[in-house]
């Protein structure tokens, strides 16, 4: 059973304290990206962020969950969250999601990133895979540059599902998982508020100073529905279609937002999107 605290917003000293955890989350995916390859496995990743985890002082927010004992989620394929590293090797094309966190001094960060393997004897099947990446990836951003502007938090899920659907053509179709979506994140790792990857019809908590959100959107290339695996954790796409997960936690304050597992503040991706991210003071 979950336990939140009774205000989902932050103390600019709060926010401050935050900048740590996000720090070594975006240190540790930032090494299991570079380790990323064909024939590598996913416990040779897992290890790799916990090492960097360790040495700037936190430690996995992962292996706190109740069962889990890993720092990462390795996630292939038509696999699209929850996926336990094993030491099975990548193989050429795989699409891959790879989520982890941190906890330093008794704050967390969490974030995720899909990359594609290179396969010279598939090309289509590289270059959907990439598409879907793509999609996901511009469908994160959009909703991140969204809560820079936005009033109420549920104006983040409309602006992903618009952007998702503005990249559908004749043939090519999404899904946007509903049975999964971003959280509030601060002393625990999940905590109020649900942020939706998708329109609802309520507008949400406020978007003011002190906000901090994990946003996550989940795309598959077919069906949304899912299932989990007899591991008990591994969520697949019921109709076998490809998968990608994309996350960052973002900081809202006085002076704007600032993407805490980004270690620029999220300012190259947003760029594209006119959003300047302001560091926290």
């Amino acid at each position: 059973m979950r336990v939140f605290r009774k205000s989902i917003y932050k103390s600019p000293a709060e926010l401050r304290a935050m900048r740590a955890a996000g720090l070594a989350t975006a240190a540790a995916l930032a090494e299991a990206r570079r380790l990323l390859r064909v024939g590598a496995t996913p416990l040779e990743l897992d290890a790799a962020a916990n090492r960097v985890i360790t040495e700037l002082g936190g430690r996995s927010n992962f292996q706190l969950v109740p069962g889990y004992r890993h720092t990462l989620c390795v996630s292939v394929d038509h696999e699209v969250v929850h996926g336990i590293p094993g030491d099975r090797p990548f193989g050429p094309g795989d699409i891959v999601s790879v989520d982890g966190g941190a906890e330093v001094d008794g704050w967390n960060g969490d974030s995720a990133f899909t990359l594609v393997l290179p396969d010279p004897a598939r090309p289509a099947l590289v270059a959907a895979r990439e598409e879907l990446a793509r999609v996901t990836d511009h469908a994160l951003w959009t909703g991140v540059a969204a809560l820079a502007s936005a009033s109420h938090l549920n104006e983040v899920g409309a602006a992903i599902e618009d952007a998702v659907r503005a990249e559908e053509r004749e043939g090519r179709r999404y899904g946007i998982l509903t049975d999964y979506v971003g959280h509030g994140i601060g002393r625990t790792m999940h905590e109020e508020p649900p942020v939706f990857n998708y329109r609802v019809d309520r507008r949400g908590p406020a978007v003011k100073p002190g906000l901090v959100v994990a946003i996550e959107p989940m795309i598959v290339a077919g069906s949304i529905e899912t299932d989990v695996l007899d591991d008990d954790w591994t969520v697949v796409t019921v109709d076998g279609a490809d998968a990608a997960h994309v996350e960052h936690s973002v900081a809202v304050h006085e002076g704007g937002i600032w993407v805490l597992t980004a270690e620029d503040g999220g300012a190259a991706a947003l760029e594209p999107y006119g959003v300047v991210p302001v560091p926290i003071p």
